[in-house]
């Protein structure tokens, strides 16, 4: 038996990690969500960014469906990975390397950008989701 408020080892369990009386996403769990993200955003994937995001938005829906109990710096951390992937996207066909890092990127398409275009955010959902409390 564990005490999951005050052990350090904690359990898993439907995808969470209990320890220390908080609830984490499984590590296993969020490296198959970043596995399914780098496939559908690889860097010379073909389509409009309105295509990928499409394709991207109803998989980040889902996962915030299964996950909203999370830890708020879980979802930003998400999402940042998904912007700097579409803005990996952006500088290859703009015939630029990269990765999407820079400073210059940000500037370039900022977070708006992806707002406007329809991207779901994981911590806009996450605030709404404890408003409506």
């Amino acid at each position: 038996m564990v005490e999951a408020s005050t052990d350090d080892r904690g359990f898993d369990f439907l995808g969470y990690r209990f320890a220390k009386g908080r609830r984490y996403v499984r590590p296993k769990s969020l490296q198959a969500l970043r596995d399914k993200i780098h496939q559908k955003t690889g860097r010379t994937r073909s389509g409009s960014l309105a295509q990928i995001l499409a394709d991207l938005n109803p998989m980040r829906r889902g996962w915030f469906g299964d996950f909203k109990h999370a830890r708020a710096a879980t979802f930003q951390a998400i999402d940042g990975f998904v912007r700097r992937r579409l803005r990996a996207i952006l500088r290859r066909r703009h015939k630029r390397q990269s990765a999407g890092r820079r400073r210059q990127d940000h500037q370039r398409w900022p977070n708006a950008v992806f707002a406007a275009q329809g991207l779901f955010t994981l911590h806009e959902a996450y605030v709404q989701a404890r408003q409506s409390r």
